[in-house]
Parts: C-alpha cells; sequence; structure tokens
C-alpha cells in the first residue's frame, strides 16, 4: 500500500507543478484559529464568533495598528465558514454569520491593502464538520475561490485517505493555476503522512505547495510550543534543506497575545520560529492585545531577520549540559542570526561562550545586535570569550554581521591590488600594527 502511494505521488507530481511565483519569503499575517476557534454562536458571543464582522475587526487592526506596514498581510479565515453548497454545487458561506459573503469580505481586505486567505479540507468533511473538497469537487472549488478574489488557501486533510491526498493535493496545485489568479496554496498534507519520508517526499512537495503542515496542531501552552520545537530539531536534517523562497515548512501560528505563554516564553516562540524561516501568522485577538505583546510582534529588526530573502531555515547548532541551547541561521551579506536559548526554570544563566565555539572565520571581526534590546556588541572575534545572560525559558537572539576581513600574513602587493573575498572585489585595504591585513566591509562601509 506504502509503494503504490508513493508511485502515484511520484507521478502526478512530474506533471502537476504549481509554479505560481509567490510567498518567496514566509508568509505574515493573522489566522483566526488557535484564538476562536469553530466559535460559531454569535448569540452568546457575539464578538468572537467565526463572523464576517470578526474579519472585518481584525483586518482594520490590521490596517491601522501599523501591522500591514511592517509585512502582515494575510487576513486568514480557518473552519467553520461554510454554510454548504448551493443547487450548482457551489460552496456557500454560512449565511447569517457571513451575511455578505466572501467576496465581500475579500474586497474588504484588498480595500485595506490586505490579502485574503480562506480553509477547506480535501476530505468528505472539513475537521469540524463541514462539507470538504472531495476529488470530484476541486476544480470547481479553486474557481469558486479565485472568484471570490481570494489570496490564499489552506486545504486540511481531514476524512481523507493517503491514495486521495496523493492526488488531490496536486490536483488543487493544478488547478489553482489554472484559474489564472495568483493563490498561495498551504497543504496539510505531509501532516497527514507523519511528517517524514519516505511517506512524505518533501522534494516532490516543494513543486506542489507553497508552505505546509508537517506536525500537531499547536495549543495555548509552553509544552506545546516546545513539542513542535523538538519535532523540528530532532529532525532538522531532513527538514531544514527542504524549506526555501517559495516553499516553506509551517510550525503553525503565533501564540503571542493569548493566554498561555508567559513574557519570555512569547519572545522565545518569536525569536525560534524567525530562526525557523517560519510564516509568522498570529492567532491572537488584535483588539485587546497588550502593548508588551505588541512590541515582541512588531519588532523590526526580528521581521527583517525573518524575511531574509536568502529563505534558508536555520538549525540547532548547539545542546549544552546546562541545558542552554544555541541555534543558527545564516542571512544576506554574510550576516547571522543566532538564539540563545534557555530551557532550564530555575534562575537567569549566565552563559560563557565564544564565536569559535559556534564555528564562525577567524579572519573576520564582527559586531552583534542584541534582537530585543538593541544593545550593539562590537569588535568580537573568533576566540573573543562573551558572556549572555538568559532567562528561564528565554532567548537571547544575536544579529551578527561582519564588520572587517583579517588577512594574516599579507603581502604588500595585494593590499594595492586589492583581493576578492566571498567572491567580491575589496580595494582600499590597510595594515594593523601586526601587520595584518584589515578589510572593512562593504556593509560597514555603506553605514
Amino acid at each position: 500500500m506504502l509503494l503504490k502511494t508513493v508511485l502515484l505521488l511520484a507521478l502526478v507530481a512530474q506533471v502537476l507543478v504549481l509554479e505560481n511565483g509567490l510567498l518567496r519569503k514566509p508568509p505574515m499575517g493573522w489566522l483566526a484559529w488557535e484564538r476562536f476557534r469553530c466559535n460559531i454562536d454569535c448569540n452568546e458571543d457575539p464578538k468572537s464568533c467565526i463572523s464576517e464582522e470578526l474579519f472585518m475587526e481584525m483586518a482594520d487592526r490590521l490596517a491601522q495598528d501599523g501591522w500591514r506596514e511592517l509585512g502582515y498581510v494575510y487576513l486568514n479565515i480557518d473552519d467553520c465558514w461554510i454554510g454548504g453548497r448551493d443547487a450548482k454545487g457551489n460552496l456557500v458561506p454560512d449565511r447569517k454569520r457571513f451575511p455578505h459573503g466572501i467576496a465581500f469580505l475579500a474586497d474588504y481586505a484588498h480595500s485595506l491593502g490586505l490579502k485574503l486567505g480562506i480553509y477547506e479540507d480535501l476530505g468528505n468533511f472539513t475537521c469540524m464538520g463541514y462539507p470538504g473538497t472531495t476529488l470530484d469537487k476541486v476544480v470547481q472549488d479553486a474557481q469558486t475561490f479565485a472568484e471570490w478574489k481570494v489570496d490564499m488557501l489552506k486545504l486540511d486533510g481531514c476524512y481523507s485517505s493517503p491514495q486521495e491526498r496523493a492526488e488531490g493535493y496536486p490536483k488543487m496545485a493544478a488547478a489553482l493555476n489554472a484559474t489564472g489568479r495568483p493563490i498561495a496554496f498551504s497543504c496539510s498534507w505531509p501532516a497527514y503522512e507523519g511528517g517524514l519520508p519516505p511517506k512524505v517526499n518533501y522534494t516532490l512537495l516543494a513543486d506542489i505547495c507553497n508552505l505546509w503542515r508537517n506536525f500537531d496542531d499547536i495549543q495555548d501552552s509552553w509544552r506545546s510550543v516546545l513539542s513542535i520545537l523538538d519535532w523540528f530539531v530532532a529532525h532538522q536534517d531532513v527538514l531544514q534543506p527542504v524549506a526555501g523562497p517559495g516553499h516553506w515548512n509551517d510550525p503553525d501560528v503565533l501564540l503571542i497575545g493569548n493566554f498561555g505563554l508567559s513574557f519570555e516564553q512569547a519572545r522565545a516562540q518569536m525569536a525560534l520560529w524567525t530562526v525557523l524561516a517560519a510564516p509568522l501568522l498570529m492567532s491572537t485577538d488584535l483588539r485587546t492585545i497588550s502593548a508588551q505583546n505588541v512590541d515582541i510582534l512588531q519588532n523590526p529588526l526580528m521581521i527583517k531577520i525573518n524575511q531574509d530573502p536568502l529563505g534558508i531555515q536555520g538549525r540547532r547548532i548547539l545542546k549544552e549540559k546546562s541545558y542552554i541551547e544555541v541555534y543558527l541561521r545564516p542571512l544576506v551579506n554574510e550576516a547571522s542570526a543566532i538564539v540563545f536559548f534557555s530551557r532550564r526554570t530555575d534562575m537567569p544563566y549566565h552563559y560563557h561562550s565564544s564565536l569559535a565555539r559556534l564555528n564562525f572565520s577567524s579572519s573576520v571581526v564582527y559586531e552583534a545586535q542584541d534582537v530585543y534590546t538593541g544593545e550593539i556588541i562590537s569588535g568580537l572575534q573568533d576566540k573573543t570569550n562573551f558572556t549572555v545572560i538568559i532567562n528561564p525559558s528565554g532567548v537571547v537572539m544575536w544579529y551578527l554581521y561582519p564588520i572587517k576581513y583579517i588577512m594574516r600574513n599579507a603581502r604588500p602587493d595585494e593590499a594595492q591590488a586589492g583581493i576578492k573575498i566571498a567572491g567580491r572585489n575589496i580595494n582600499n585595504l590597510r595594515y594593523a600594527d601586526d601587520n595584518t591585513l584589515l578589510v572593512a566591509s562593504e556593509e560597514a562601509e555603506k553605514d
């Protein structure tokens, strides 16, 4: 049975490729599910039920409170919006909770400079029991979403078989492309196959989906965050190479602003998701979120790192006996993001290290900026000892970048002629007192 599934997957992937050019950077925005679930009782809970009003109010907040300008542009509907199908078999929203329809909501989002995402399920039913997209409805539903001017589709996998998923996900990718409308495609496919080879072929998956859920749904707790992180780390040799522009691993939404995380844990999730090149999809009430949590989510340097154009997913590079872990993500212009993460539960820990322990070059002088405090740490070389103080369940995060290149035992004629470093021509070299050749980095000169 497994062999048949793999062969079918390979066959359809050869002829059905997404190639939509979308999501060259991890998507950012807001998604309803974790915070608002399937709350459909608008009489009992009118401000928090899954309804047109909820999504319009969240759209207003994204547009008016600084989120949109930072890149948080997706407004994503999840399960429980569907009212059924009409006489022609077309999906229709719940008429009471979405009285103006989904096209109206898309137009409203677009008028605010936002994008609208929607949810369906490749099966007889959605996970919460609403009408699903069976194989015979894939093309029809894709056309419906395009007519509504939807910008992203999340396709879940409840109530479907491995064979149906192997046929249905590539079929939906092709159907979305055929509409002529650019619709990003978020797949839950690998999560239903255990998330790992041989049942999941990530090389083929990257040709079919723009992002994909690999593992369990996140819950509003630190334990849930750690379980997802642990799974991603345990399988980073498989997961890290397959992420990149247009195809991202998705560890699920950000909990920041809800009820289950402390301040330190909220900062930790933001930093760890960023170093994993994860989508930054919030699932919180933007109408009541605290200023402290807004600061975490709107940190400009954090967002710059998350949206780095190289699109390389980071990985854990050290696990210490002291329960400190170090994560690293390579960035453009030879910069790096480093996260020092504490799993301790006792007290702030003084972690002593050097760049040499993190395998950084001895021929470079670096500068680091603390992503949360803004503090600048200058003159870092490979053997420079440093100490970071990490709170329990917390992080210290650095944005590390080169400011000088050092060539020891250089010849005088090299200083006159210039040299090539990392494929770039460097001129105007100078010597330090110990006859070491110093080269200012291009990024530093621009500053």
